[in-house]
């Protein structure tokens, strides 16, 4: 029977710092109150946070040689995700991507390409996805698997019995060929009601899941910020409030949404349930700096849910 999760795709450094409203000028150095450095990336950011909820978690992607690979490889090792399918390519470093956090939660960020954005097609890669209870694909576009193999490794885990859900690293237009040929072995389609409304052309919520779901899409999942969330599925569309919060940085609010969501189905509970779970999971990760944010594990996150209390 397959077991866990799978994540397959981006992988990043984040160094996250607190609070900057502004540069300091020439050489001088101003004071900040934190700085995160945490693994991040729409697959490697969700595997982190779905291992903290309990899911047993295998990442599929890749890092450089260097120092800035072997802090993320040790990071998510700690937190229990298996590291075997994350390659490192030597003579290319680690993607990674700088994030100065205003005091509004705003985060304009730097980002240095690297090897992040590379998936190695690999006959462990497929055994893997065939394994998987889930797969979540935040490989759209990317080198390697592009054009062709990662349908037909999405196929072979659909196949196998995987629920494969999906997110974008950019809502790019040059995507749109990939995702049609992804979309028909996609059972969950997660972009943000930006990405959805750009891909579609439409501006109702309603009306892109239905393009999308004519694409391939078994069913759409919207995240909308401050609006909450939105599943459209055969039963129809169904909205699901955001919890009331004042965010320190939401950086990977996407990708912990994904991870709450993926908790959920684990846990043999409803598509409705796990997009509650996930609102909160988001939350949780919103209301600190850096991947996880203030996420302590699935306990705090089901008390959020279910009583609207934040703490352990």
């Amino acid at each position: 029977m397959p077991e866990g999760l799978l994540s397959i795709g981006l992988t990043t450094l984040d160094i996250s710092a607190r609070t900057v409203d502004a540069l300091p000028p020439n050489d001088t150095t101003a004071l900040v109150e934190q700085i995160v450095l945490s693994p991040a990336g729409t697959a490697a950011g969700a595997a982190l946070i779905a291992a903290k909820l309990g899911v047993r978690t295998a990442l599929a992607g890749c890092v450089g040689a260097d120092a800035a690979g072997r802090l993320v490889r040790g990071e998510l090792q700690a937190a229990g995700v298996d590291t075997a399918l994350l390659v490192e390519r030597p003579g290319e470093t680690t993607s990674i991507t700088i994030l100065p956090i205003n005091s509004a939660g705003q985060r304009p960020n730097l980002h240095a390409l690297g090897a992040g954005g590379h998936v190695e097609d690999s006959p462990a890669l497929r055994a893997a996805a065939r394994a998987a209870r889930f797969v979540h694909y935040a490989a759209v576009r990317a080198s390697g698997v592009s054009d062709g193999p990662g349908a037909d490794l999405l196929a072979q885990a659909k196949a196998a019995g995987a629920i494969v859900t999906c997110d974008l690293i950019s809502p790019r237009a040059s995507v749109l060929g990939e995702l049609k040929r992804l979309l028909p072995n996609v059972d969950y389609f997660m972009p943000n009601a930006a990405e959805a409304r750009f891909l579609t052309g439409q501006d109702d919520l309603g009306e892109a899941a239905r393009v999308l779901r004519d694409w391939g899409a078994g069913a759409c999942v919207f995240t909308d910020g401050a609006a909450g969330s939105v599943l459209v599925d055969g039963e129809g569309l169904r909205r699901f409030p955001a919890h009331p919060i004042e965010p320190v940085d939401t950086t990977s609010c996407g990708d912990s949404y994904c991870a709450g969501f993926i908790a959920g189905l684990d846990r043999g509970w409803s598509p409705d349930e796990a997009c509650r779970l996930a609102g909160a999971v988001s939350a949780l990760v919103a209301l600190g700096v850096g991947t996880l944010g203030a996420l302590t594990g699935f306990e705090a996150a089901e008390r959020l849910m279910r009583d609207g209390v934040v703490g352990p």
